[in-house]
């Protein structure tokens, strides 16, 4: 089995577009939809870690999970700040512009983003 993280959607059309805007920006792309289900791999290919974003199994809504979030890799410093912007400019919010982030290493560059639902994720470039 391969790894995976799920991560619940209040809007599944409005999550999966932020998502595929997002994503796209690190190179990630969806490789499998189901109704109110999306994942997304590394080039779409299935392969590796896999992120599903899906309507909660018990029908009820979407919830954040307090310390809850994930982080992507980036390739570059404008990836991080790629990512930022597609996330701004569908429907997520700012949790920590693009930057260096010295006190979690000397190269790291990251910014924080929350998505439609609220999740929160990072995208880091560590070079």
């Amino acid at each position: 089995m391969q790894p995976y993280v799920t991560l619940g959607a209040k809007d599944g059309p409005a999550s999966f577009a932020f998502y595929d805007a997002v994503l796209a920006t690190i190179g990630w792309a969806s490789h499998v939809s189901f109704p109110g289900w999306r994942a997304y791999s590394v080039r779409g290919a299935g392969e590796g870690l896999v992120f599903w974003v899906i309507a909660p199994f018990d029908g009820g809504e979407a919830g954040v999970g307090n310390g809850t979030m994930v982080g992507f890799p980036a390739a570059s410093p404008e990836e991080v700040d790629a990512f930022h912007a597609a996330a701004l400019a569908n429907g997520g919010s700012d949790e920590g512009a693009p930057g260096p982030r010295p006190h979690y290493g000397p190269n790291w560059y990251a910014a924080y983003v929350r998505d439609p639902t609220g999740n929160k994720l990072s995208v880091v470039f560590n070079g």
